[in-house]
């Protein structure tokens, strides 16, 4: 049934109600690229497995229906994470669908996926993190690189907001960076020290790559707005050079950011504000982190923790 099923979401097209909402996520609500795609794909697929099943239409779902659909998708393997995300999907479709007067109820409000166990983040070691970034730079690609790495690491931000940064947005008397995160929301963030000085170094050396009217902080060798594939070939490429024996990717940078600011500083709070969290929900994983540290520091150093030795 599955590769059937793939074969209609490719062929079966309901523009009259998929697309108009997609476009109205675009231009009124301004989600990426990426979230839009994941919309897209999540409600296809839904449309898709009721014109397969016959169970019936996109518009006229009941809970029940909402339900069975789950149903399948966990026989199948999918991911209590992805299901959450598609019955999101769902309920965001039917608002929309509400506002516009197509419907009269929203099925999937109160409808629960099956939760999947919470994988705390990756992390990398201050002094490893801070050994690898401290040495000199005399490539250009190399300095652009670095650049980017303490502004991840200084600031928190997602691999959108960093490829996003223009000129403009950064204040470097002040030590300040305007960002636009999800959902188009604008938060000001601090440049650290470091941070700066590799991103002045870079300055100094920017307009041997970027075209004249390029606006944009980071370029790529063509002179154009670096895109988000090419950071992350790069700073995989740059933490190998640098002599690292793990994976170095965007998002361990900002969980290393969140994590560090958090054990230094316990204000939760401003942890939430620094990384653009809408609910302090998503921000309290990095507690979880904390006290992982807190008790293996615990099981290093009291005497009555420490396991006897043979």
């Amino acid at each position: 049934m599955r590769s059937r099923l793939c074969r209609i979401m490719n062929t079966a097209e309901p523009p009259n109600l998929i697309a108009p909402f997609i476009a109205h996520l675009a231009h009124e609500r301004r989600l990426s690229k990426h979230t839009l795609t994941n919309y897209q794909r999540d409600l296809k697929r839904l449309a898709a497995w009721l014109t397969e099943t016959g169970t019936g239409v996109i518009d006229r779902l009941d809970a029940q229906m909402v339900r069975q659909y789950l149903s399948w998708r966990h026989r199948n393997g999918a991911s209590g994470k992805t299901m959450q995300r598609e019955l999101s999907s769902l309920r965001s479709f039917y608002r929309w669908l509400l506002r516009e007067n197509r419907v009269e109820s929203n099925p999937a409000v109160g409808v629960r996926a099956p939760k999947s166990p919470r994988k705390l983040p990756d992390i990398f070691d201050a002094d490893q993190l801070c050994s690898l970034l401290d040495h000199a730079d005399t490539d250009l690609l190399t300095i652009r690189d670095t650049a980017m790495i303490e502004l991840f690491y200084s600031s928190g931000l997602r691999l959108a907001e960093l490829v996003g940064v223009n000129l403009g947005d950064i204040d470097m008397s002040e030590g300040e960076l305007s960002v636009i995160g999800k959902g188009a929301k604008t938060r000001r963030v601090p440049v650290g020290n470091k941070a700066r000085e590799s991103i002045q170094h870079w300055m100094r050396v920017r307009a041997n790559l970027a075209n004249a009217d390029e606006s944009a902080l980071f370029v790529s060798r063509r002179g154009t707005r670096i895109h988000p594939r090419t950071v992350q070939i790069r700073l995989e490429h740059w933490a190998q050079a640098q002599g690292a024996t793990r994976h170095l990717h965007p998002h361990l940078l900002r969980h290393s950011f969140a994590t560090h600011l958090l054990e230094s500083s316990g204000d939760l709070r401003a942890v939430q504000e620094l990384l653009g969290h809408a609910d302090i929900g998503t921000t309290q994983i990095y507690t979880h982190l904390d006290f992982q540290h807190l008790a293996q520091v615990y099981d290093q150093a009291h005497p009555r923790a420490k396991k006897k030795t043979d």
